[in-house]
């Protein structure tokens, strides 16, 4: 279609050309649904929640982009190909520290991470796992700290164990085929092996470190700058999820539903219900606010672990506006 005579242009559409220009996704966004970049993981559970309520009323719309492991979900967002995500709230303090332009605007869970052995190891005790091979998602991973904080309390340095990076939907397999002796990752990977039958939790976040998080939702400052509504929509519907996620199991019933579908996760939903049920706070939603001690203390332990050379300015890589400014949002599924 070609261009109107310039003396058609208006200001307005003018500023909308030049915004087209200098952010082609951003432009997209009025007309597109905004891609969500996750992973199908329960700790990613408040988002196909949030995009199921929101195409039900209706207006822009959220949609849930999936991924299967976090270089390729970072990548995406470091290169703009999505303008938000569920994202390791470490690496994204890694990626503000290398001036990626990316900002925290709220939680995603709480809880819910184990650590696997075998239902037929000798490991009964975490002291057992002296000299096992044990598999984590990445050494940004919470899970990762998770199981450093462990060490510790324990008396053991990671130089006691081995340890392996590998996606956490190998890690069952793994273990089934002796490959690890452990593996310490998200649900529901841990859940898939237990219900199983092959694998039991050794130790889980819920009993352990109760108010742990890894998944943040994190977007662009280009988003944030260009569509400031857009974003607190979205924080408004992530945070309303989660209210609705913990008021009710028929709730986690319809959420399981959902997110089971090929549109979200594409997982067996008796799976994700065993995480819903086994016990019922093995993730938990409700609870998102955004504490500056609890990213003090994973900045501290990622220091300690080496995935962050020094500390990041908390405002470098979080922005609470959102959350401060946050109405959850009413979920009718």
């Amino acid at each position: 279609m070609p261009f109107p005579p310039v003396a058609t242009l208006t200001r307005r559409r003018l500023l909308q050309a030049a915004a087209a220009a200098a952010a082609p996704g951003l432009a997209a966004a009025a007309d597109k649904p905004l891609q969500v970049g996750g992973l199908p993981v329960t700790c990613n559970l408040t988002l196909p929640v949030a995009c199921a309520a929101k195409a039900a009323v209706g207006g822009p719309q959220f949609e849930f982009s999936k991924y299967n492991g976090w270089p390729e979900i970072k990548e995406s967002l470091m290169a703009g190909r999505i303008q938000a995500a569920y994202m390791l709230a470490p690496l994204v303090m890694d990626l503000a520290d290398k001036k990626i332009p990316v900002k925290i605007v709220s939680l995603g869970h709480r809880s819910g991470a184990v650590i696997m052995v075998r239902t037929d190891s000798t490991i009964q005790k975490f002291r057992d796992l002296t000299g096992k091979r044990i598999a984590i998602p990445s050494r940004f991973a919470v899970d990762f700290l998770f199981l450093r904080k462990m060490l510790a309390r324990e008396g053991m340095t990671p130089k006691d164990i081995q340890v392996v990076e590998m996606p956490p939907p190998d890690m069952p397999a793994a273990l089934y085929a002796k490959a690890v002796d452990a593996y310490c990752t998200g649900e529901p990977f841990g859940a898939a092996a237990q219900r199983a039958g092959y694998a039991r939790p050794l130790r889980m976040t819920r009993d352990e470190w109760r108010n742990y998080i890894c998944c943040v939702l994190t977007v662009r400052e280009e988003l944030i700058a260009e569509n400031r509504p857009l974003v607190q929509d979205l924080v408004n519907h992530v945070l309303g999820a989660g209210v609705w996620l913990d008021q009710k199991q028929n709730h986690r019933n319809k959420a399981v539903a959902i997110a089971a579908g090929r549109k979200y996760f594409n997982q067996d939903p008796n799976i994700i219900r065993f995480v819903m049920e086994n016990p019922t706070d093995r993730v938990t939603y409700g609870d998102l606010r955004m504490i500056r001690s609890e990213f003090d203390e994973l900045m501290q332990l990622s220091i300690e672990a080496g995935t962050l050379k020094s500390p990041v300015a908390y405002e470098r890589y979080m922005d609470e506006s959102f959350a401060k400014a946050a109405r959850p949002a009413a979920i009718t599924l």
